[in-house]
């Protein structure tokens, strides 16, 4: 049963080398030249594909042999607690080959160097983080029950950032949160090109990417736990644009949501939970987390496998299906289990501080009577609450005058507003073709296909979420599940504030020099321009045919918008505002005034290394970057077959909305 099970383990080709002698292989450049080798310019190695493979092979067999073998060999390799080398003095593993199932145009040009420059831009603010927590004083543990008086709170928010920007959480050693969610950028993707093109992150596996744009994280501690109101008939909570992160054991969403990244195959991609106690127990910070969570809470007795299972990325063929391969004994499951769970309450912790949910916008600085708004920005908060229905949806403390002749003279209720409802919505946005999950069709070098739908998938979004469908998450409540056809196609309204932000660049919008973003959650909309035109005219220039194919005369994204991914569930309260350009422009630059760090500095704001662009009109911004949808096979029945079925076919004719 071994030897058949160690020939299984070295069919799978290409997967990472546990090599033994510690060689540092630095990132290889991509390209289609570059496919044909991997050279290490420090090591003076080069090394072709069936190279890879053979070591691979061998690389397969040996993990192959080790999980199965744990068993008798576990009591006398226990590792004991504590004894970790810190992974700072460890080297990254050899990279696998490079996995690029891409047309030409997918992958930006400047990935590599790009990764790079974001990768030192956190070592940067890591060494910060690290500094801070030193200088902290401690805290002094009193009162009943027993409390972390005096800095507790900061420890806590600063273990979380330190968290935050460790790429040694990830099995190749180059991917922390922070990747997809820098500070400069409202903690969403700091990579320009990343954002015109291919929309997703490439995660610790290279290129493996995820389906959808990275979330700002700023005020997400702020929604609530996912819950349905029976009375309105709605989801409200959770996090992710798909709600997935329900919070249902942790009571925090926002936690729960930190805990899936390292585990998503797409993204930090550990094999297993226990993975990242097993990180934590070998961080520089580890006395932190046991002042912060008690002594001995990462003393867990870690299998002498787990070194090599957790560097590792997940979706490995190697596991099959083993959702656990790090082999612990009950009582060190249950450790590994909590310190992953204060994992998630750590990063919390840092995501519901002033360092990134600061309300130091000018529009709280307006709010509280300490700064005036200009004419056009004053103008277009009134059209943010009146004609625009803005804050219908990104509620802001005040009443909705929507109806000719109304004028609001009240005060703001709240001072605090967070510009959500924290529910869900569809707002028609087209299939995005460029979206990389769709060409991720066959197996990369572990033997993990993310996506054998191809362009059979469809983003049903929250509706995909509660029937526990493909490409998102279980379903932890099954009451839930009998609302997923009324929920197809929608999405968590995300907050407004830092929608804006664009560190050292000025602004978002073309000519610029300006950031380049990718808005809503398939990064369809590249402009805060177009995001205001396509929900004041979404339905006055609406026609039956995908991106890049608009007809002749018309102007993608001006005066043609391609029919919805998702027909179905319209939100109706926008699509024809009947806004002037001047209105769209002044509810714009309402929209700027929602970025923090007016009244106090925001933190690590200031390290942006890359460069601004310039150039074009924010009207067309990005568009040169589209690319003709091909001819899309049916929605598949792994997606628009599982029940309960989607009310109407998601292929069929358009469903336009009421006339108003």
């Amino acid at each position: 049963m071994l030897r058949t099970a160690l020939f299984a383990a070295a069919a799978v080709v290409e997967t990472t080398v546990f090599d033994k002698r510690d060689i540092r292989a630095p990132p290889v450049e991509h390209g289609r030249r570059a496919r044909a080798s991997i050279t290490s310019t420090q090591g003076g190695i080069s090394m072709h594909r069936r190279q890879w493979a053979a070591g691979a092979a061998a690389s397969a067999l040996l993990l192959g042999g080790l999980i199965l073998t744990h068993t008798v060999d576990a009591k006398k390799s226990d590792q004991p607690p504590g004894k970790h080398q810190p992974p700072g003095k460890k080297k990254p593993p050899p990279p696998a080959a490079i996995y690029d199932p891409y047309p030409p145009g997918i992958l930006p040009a400047d990935i590599d160097a790009e990764l790079a420059r974001v990768l030192r831009e956190i070592d940067g603010i890591e060494q910060e983080a690290l500094a801070q927590l030193r200088a902290l004083p401690p805290p002094v543990l009193t009162g009943q029950p027993p409390t972390l008086q005096g800095t507790g709170q900061r420890l806590i928010q600063l273990l979380g950032k330190a968290m935050n920007y460790d790429k040694n959480i990830s099995p190749n050693r180059n991917q922390a949160c922070a990747s997809c969610h820098m500070p400069y950028v409202g903690f969403s993707g700091p990579i320009p090109s990343v954002n015109l093109t291919m929309v997703a992150y490439p995660g610790t596996v290279h290129f493996r990417a995820g389906k959808r744009t990275a979330q700002r994280y700023t005020y997400s501690p702020y929604f609530p736990v996912l819950h349905f109101n029976a009375t309105q008939g709605l989801f409200f909570g959770g996090n992710f644009w798909d709600s997935r992160a329900t919070g249902y054991i942790l009571q925090q969403p926002d936690a729960e949501q930190a805990q899936h990244p390292p585990v998503d195959t797409q993204e930090m991609g550990n094999p297993d939970t226990a993975c990242i106690a097993f990180k934590l127990s070998q961080a520089e910070y580890r006395p932190f987390f046991e002042q912060a969570w008690g002594a001995g809470s990462l003393d867990i007795k870690f299998p002498h496998d787990a070194e090599a299972i957790c560097a590792t990325p997940g979706g490995a063929a190697v596991f099959g299906t083993n959702v656990t391969p790090v082999r612990l004994k009950p009582a060190d499951r249950l450790r590994a289990n909590e310190a992953f769970n204060h994992w998630g309450q750590s990063v919390d912790a840092y995501e519901g501080s002033l360092d990134l949910s600061a309300f130091s916008s000018k529009f709280d600085a307006f709010l509280a009577g300490a700064a005036t708004l200009t004419a056009d920005e004053m103008a277009g908060y009134r059209l943010f609450d009146g004609k625009g229905n803005c804050n219908s949806c990104h509620v802001d403390g005040r009443g909705t005058t929507i109806s000719t002749g109304q004028t609001d003279t009240s005060k703001a209720a709240t001072v605090n507003p967070v510009f959500t409802c924290f529910g869900s919505a569809n707002e028609g946005l087209p299939l995005n073709p460029r979206d990389a999950f769709f060409y991720q069709t066959t197996p990369d070098s572990f033997g993990f296909t993310a996506n054998p739908l191809g362009f059979g998938y469809r983003d049903l979004g929250l509706g995909t979420f509660l029937r526990s469908g493909f490409g998102s998450a279980p379903n932890p409540n099954s009451t839930w599940t009998q609302f997923a056809p009324s929920v197809d196609g929608q999405f968590q309204v995300a907050t407004a504030r830092n929608v804006a932000m664009t560190s050292q660049c000025p602004t978002t919008e073309a000519p610029g020099p300006f950031f380049q973003k990718g808005f809503f959650h398939n990064g369809y909309i590249k402009s805060l321009k177009q995001l205001v035109h396509f929900y004041n005219t979404r339905d006055l220039y609406s026609f039956d045919v995908t991106s890049g194919h608009c007809p002749p005369g018309t102007t993608e994204k001006v005066d043609c918008w391609p029919r919805p991914e998702v027909p179905q569930n319209l939100d109706c309260t926008t699509g024809n505002l009947g806004l002037t350009d001047q209105e769209e422009n002044q509810i714009v630059a309402f929209l700027q005034t929602l970025t923090d760090g007016f009244t106090t500095p925001y933190p690590d704001s200031d390290t942006f290394t890359g460069t601004c662009a310039t150039g074009g009109t924010a009207a067309t911004q990005g568009n040169e970057s589209l690319i003709p949808t091909p001819p899309l096979p049916p929605c598949s029945p792994q997606v628009c077959g599982v029940p309960p079925l989607p009310s109407a076919n998601v292929d069929g004719p358009l469903i336009p909305c009421p006339p108003s």
